[in-house]
């Protein structure tokens, strides 16, 4: 099962268009799964602001294991907002801050937006560019919209993962659906819903509190 006193962001930023981190492109590739996804890329990445509820499920088949839970998310600039498996992470533009509730603590780490392995909006938004190649796949019709789902596979053949299927609304260009199959067919399905862009947010949001979970006795960790 899954160690739910940490934040699983590897999985959110190996689904997430980036959700969300081309090399060269290749005969591989096709056209039109690339028009897609840019076109996806360049409206997500043009609003000043975005947030969204998901549905985050995961299916193990080998193990007969199914999880299903729900979480949200504000993006704004390379600021963001994580709240998932009960606890919440944020990143400031400078540093990260995982608060997990059940455990009392909170970790407070120095992120450099420069690793691969950072989650920035940015990154969220433009995954598909490095280390994969991709084709179209089926057009369906899931929530009452058309969904045109292109099929990224790695070119690391030593990747854990088998293929990432990015499903795009047609009619908005918006990340509906992403899909990652693993070498053992384990599928972790997130799903947008609620979508909103260039709302008025409070930049508070993005700030942490240090005396507040000082005050309730949380563990902090730097």
């Amino acid at each position: 099962m899954m160690n739910r006193s940490r934040l699983n962001f590897k999985v959110m930023t190996s689904l997430f268009l980036g959700l969300i981190w081309m090399s060269s492109m290749s005969a591989q590739n096709d056209a039109s799964a690339k028009s897609i996804l840019d076109n996806a890329s360049s409206t997500m990445s043009a609003y000043k602001n975005l947030s969204m509820d998901f549905d985050y499920v995961l299916d193990n088949r080998a193990e007969d294991v199914t999880q299903e839970m729900s979480g949200d998310v504000i993006l704004q600039g390379e600021k963001y907002v994580v709240n998932l498996f009960g606890s919440t992470q944020m990143y400031d533009g400078v540093k990260t801050y995982t608060i997990i509730p059940e455990n009392e603590e909170v970790n407070i780490s120095e992120a450099d937006i420069d690793e691969e392995n950072t989650f920035t909006p940015s990154k969220f938004y433009s995954f598909y560019k490095s280390g994969y190649t991709y084709k179209m796949d089926e057009l369906k019709k899931l929530g009452g919209k058309n969904i045109q789902f292109v099929r990224l596979t790695p070119i690391d053949s030593n990747s854990e993962i088998k293929s990432i299927l990015v499903g795009i609304d047609t009619k908005t260009n918006h990340i509906y659906q992403i899909i990652e199959i693993g070498n053992n067919e384990t599928r972790t399905i997130l799903t947008a819903k609620n979508i909103k862009t260039n709302q008025e947010i409070n930049g508070e949001v993005f700030v942490f509190n240090e005396k507040k979970y000082e005050d309730l006795n949380y563990m902090i960790n730097k």
